[in-house]
């Protein structure tokens, strides 16, 4: 096993990274002094895998284990479902000692995190990502929210967990299509950070489409620690964090547009980046050589580059809905080359929509 620490004074955690390490899991919980009492939140499709070991490690290490089921999909990231584990917590008589353990994707540690963060003010969550989006991307951090009807994440707190507990054997059931799409969060970091991890990940796709373990734990480890610096640094998205979401104004506004059924969340990322790269190169923070080589590893990884028709207007009110938006004007992540961002206040969002052809 391998540790990595999130830095941010008394609210560091650890994230923990090894391969078939599930069975540990209880000792580690152990170890932070937590209440007697847990709740394991889970969607149906995870649960049939990992739901069973994990109860067993949190038995066998002294706990009472209540579980609360969700139904999968981002569709179901919604009011209904939160009040749905409001609910469960409520009918296990859980109190402010009982902590949350989240286990499966990205929309299962949202929810768990937001519903931690407000039930009876705040308990304890602990994070067990199972597939590599959650992994690499939002189990790190301390986003947790909801979406509504017009917007993702809209309603939503930072409220960090108190561990993040990465088991790569997980990956091993996770479908392709779910796999390809995590892999757009790990080619970001490259993108916005780092030039020779992007080299690494364009230098290896053929071993990461085959899932290679340790080129697994090599992008996950260093996605991880990118995350983790640029959260030590802004944990609130006061300024710096903003570059986690290069390419997800875009992609927001694709998953806000199809209803949340069409694209998975990183297979709208991918599409949203290979825009912001093409708006990046047109308003001359790139070549366009960067753009090329950004949308040609974005295919090698089988990802989508091409944007789906939706008018003008459409696109234009789904992103004006961002949460970046202030003030009438929208703050873009572009990149600078490969491996260094700009942050770009754009006011005339139509001017640029139009420069580069999205909508129509």
């Amino acid at each position: 096993m391998e540790t990595l620490k999130v830095d941010l004074a008394e609210r560091s955690y650890d994230i923990i990274f090894g391969d078939g390490i599930l069975p540990r899991f209880g000792s580690f919980c152990r170890a932070l002094a937590l209440g007697e009492n847990v709740m394991i939140i889970t969607s149906s499709v995870i649960g049939n895998f990992y739901l069973e070991p994990l109860r067993r490690s949190l038995v066998d290490s002294g706990y009472n284990v209540h579980v609360c089921i969700l139904p999968d999909g981002e569709e179901q990231k919604n009011s209904d479902t939160l009040h749905h584990v409001y609910d469960e917590l409520l009918s296990a008589h859980l109190d402010r000692g009982a902590f949350i353990v989240a286990v499966g994707g990205g929309v299962v540690g949202d929810i768990s995190g937001f519903a931690a963060a407000t039930y009876l003010r705040g308990i304890p969550f602990l994070q067990v990502p199972t597939t590599l989006l959650a992994q690499v991307d939002s189990s790190v951090g301390g986003k947790t929210g909801i979406n509504l009807q017009k917007g993702k994440n809209l309603i939503g707190a930072f409220y960090q967990p108190r561990l993040v507990f990465i088991d790569l054997a997980t990956l091993d059931t996770l479908p392709d299509r779910e796999y390809l799409s995590g892999l757009a969060e790990v080619v970001k970091y490259g993108v916005v950070a780092d030039a020779d991890f992007f080299n690494y990940i364009y230098d290896n796709s053929a071993r990461v489409l085959i899932r290679d373990k340790e080129s697994l734990l090599a992008l996950e480890k260093r996605s991880c620690a990118i995350k983790a610096s640029v959260v030590a640094r802004d944990e609130r998205e006061s300024g710096l964090r903003a570059v986690l979401n290069f390419g997800h104004t875009i992609g927001h506004a694709i998953e806000s547009l199809s209803g949340y059924k069409k694209y998975l969340h990183g297979e709208a990322v991918a599409i949203g980046m290979a825009q912001a790269a093409r708006i990046s190169e047109a308003m001359g923070h790139s070549a366009k050589a960067d753009t090329d080589r950004i949308i040609r590893l974005l295919e090698m990884l089988h990802l989508p580059v091409e944007l789906p028709y939706y008018s003008q207007e459409n696109y234009l009110k789904a992103i004006l809905r961002d949460k970046k938006v202030k003030d009438g004007s929208i703050t873009f992540v572009l990149n600078k080359g490969i491996g260094n961002f700009s942050l770009v206040k754009i006011s005339d969002l139509k001017a640029v929509l139009e420069k580069c052809g999205i909508g129509g």
